[in-house]
């Protein structure tokens, strides 16, 4: 698997990967009805740095972004969002998508990564990120509306780099 910036010409494939997560409304906090042009101006902002992961035949398997959590005294923090198609679920995508992202948070300096909003129903993400040397340093009671579970909790997750 090759991971890469994301180009213009990437964003037919980074809608594909995205839409069905945003339109589930599972595991982020962005309006399930979004539009393509707006969920496509969110990923790739001018404050993220955003890649794709493709295979040998240059499928798109998988998007992130990186940018800076907070400006100003929290600028050495970084913050990611990472989604992968759903053909690809459960081959290793998103854990070869964030070990990229350690390296690359380096490389631009980072200290540390931080997750602001992991929907704890979100299982499988959040014993990927624990075994990858995430710690919940924080619990949001109820803060996430899951479409099927409710009202679930919301962690904060932490590792320095």
């Amino acid at each position: 698997m090759l991971i890469r910036l994301a180009t213009t010409e990437d964003r037919s494939s980074i809608w594909t990967v995205i839409e069905p997560t945003i339109r589930a409304g599972q595991t982020y906090t962005l309006d399930r009805g979004m539009s393509e042009t707006d969920a496509l101006a969110y990923w790739l902002g001018p404050d993220k740095e955003t890649f794709v992961a493709e295979d040998e035949t240059g499928d798109i398997l998988g998007t992130y972004y990186l940018r800076a959590n907070q400006a100003g005294g929290g600028a050495h923090v970084c913050n990611c969002g990472y989604m992968t198609a759903a053909a690809a679920s459960g081959k290793g995508v998103a854990r070869q998508m964030h070990e990229h992202s350690l390296v690359r948070a380096r490389e631009r300096g980072f200290r540390a990564m931080q997750f602001n909003f992991v929907v704890s129903a979100n299982e499988r993400a959040v014993r990927l990120w624990q075994s990858l040397g995430f710690e919940t340093v924080g619990r949001l009671p109820g803060a996430f509306e899951h479409p099927t579970k409710g009202y679930v909790d919301a962690l904060v997750m932490f590792r320095t780099l």
